[in-house]
């Protein structure tokens, strides 16, 4: 039964008309993330990787390569082989990079075929109950009278959220600290139990504790207004433009992976959001579906890798 499920997810990927495409999978696949388990991009992976197994039979596997701020696990990805076995997982990391360290183990612009930019969710700035701010403006006017006082915890150097707060330091002129944890958990945690009154991070790990009020936020890095949360404004509604950063999920093959197999991934991928399961699991996280073609993605990522790049070198960060 198996091997027959198998043959029959195949044909429905490789399609009739595409006698020269490559058969696809023929083999367990290796989903590369690379970062530990537990985070929003590991659990997408995951719930990625249980559709596709489903569809077609093979094995789709995780496989968590974290260390170095994902350079490990996506320069393992961009040595693979192209033959549609080896996906990479990954999160706005892979734009960041380029221009946070001196040298990376990957070509961002050709060591991969872009597929899509799967789903991204806001950076949100909050403050400690406690905070008597209701706004951005007035948060920063609070800070600036008391530096001392007033931080941010942020999920670590170089992430989007602590780039977030440097392209707010730089467009207010305000030497503001900031206070890296390891990962986004910690971060929060230390917020939500004062020790650090401010905070910017990607909105899944702080949604359920803004929901239930221990946080306040007090606006949205993104273009638009949440549905979820409806009552926190936009930066630029805030008064503050061209603030807008996000952390999204994004999926590659290494590149000369076959165009075939890239367009039958994605197509795959583009029904995803119809499937109540995975839906309600993702929008659930924090995550709205982006789902861009790979021509959208590739063309994001340039632009996002010229404006990180951007931010760094105004904020004179340094990682070796």
């Amino acid at each position: 039964m198996k091997k027959s499920f198998a043959v029959a997810g195949l044909l429905v990927l490789a399609g009739a008309g595409h006698a020269a495409d490559p058969a696809w999978p023929t083999r367990p696949v290796r989903v590369i993330v690379p970062f530990g388990p537990g985070g929003g991009t590991d659990i997408t992976a995951r719930l990625v990787s249980a559709r596709m197994t489903q569809l077609t039979g093979q094995q789709f596997i995780v496989d968590n390569r974290a260390g170095a701020g994902s350079n490990i696990g996506t320069g393992i990805a961009a040595n693979a082989a192209p033959d549609g076995h080896t996906i990479l997982l990954s999160s706005s990391a892979y734009v960041v990079n380029p221009g946070l360290y001196k040298s990376i183990p990957y070509d961002p612009y050709k060591s991969f075929e872009f597929v899509t930019n799967f789903a991204s969710s806001p950076n949100v700035f909050t403050v400690h109950p406690g905070v008597p701010a209701k706004s951005m403006t007035e948060m920063l006017k609070l800070a600036r009278a008391d530096l001392k006082k007033y931080s941010f915890a942020t999920p670590g150097i170089g992430t989007t959220p602590h780039l977030a707060v440097e392209m707010l330091k730089y467009a207010v002129k305000l030497d503001i600290g900031n206070i890296p944890y390891n990962g986004a958990g910690p971060s929060v945690a230390a917020h939500m139990g004062g020790q650090v009154l401010l905070a910017c991070s990607a909105l899944p790990t702080p949604a359920p504790h803004i929901q239930a009020g221990r946080l306040r936020a007090i606006a949205m890095a993104s273009s638009r207004r949440l549905s979820g949360f409806p009552d926190v404004p936009t930066m630029a509604e805030s008064g503050f433009k061209d603030q807008e950063s996000d952390t999204f999920q994004g999926v590659y093959f290494p590149a000369g992976t076959h165009k075939s197999i890239v367009a039958r991934f994605y197509a795959e991928l583009k029904k995803m959001p119809d499937i109540p399961a995975i839906r309600e699991r993702v929008l659930g996280l924090g995550y709205e579906f982006v789902l861009s073609t790979p021509g959208e993605f590739a063309a994001q990522t340039r632009a996002e890798i010229n404006k990180w790049t951007r931010v760094v070198k105004n904020s004179n960060i340094q990682v070796n």
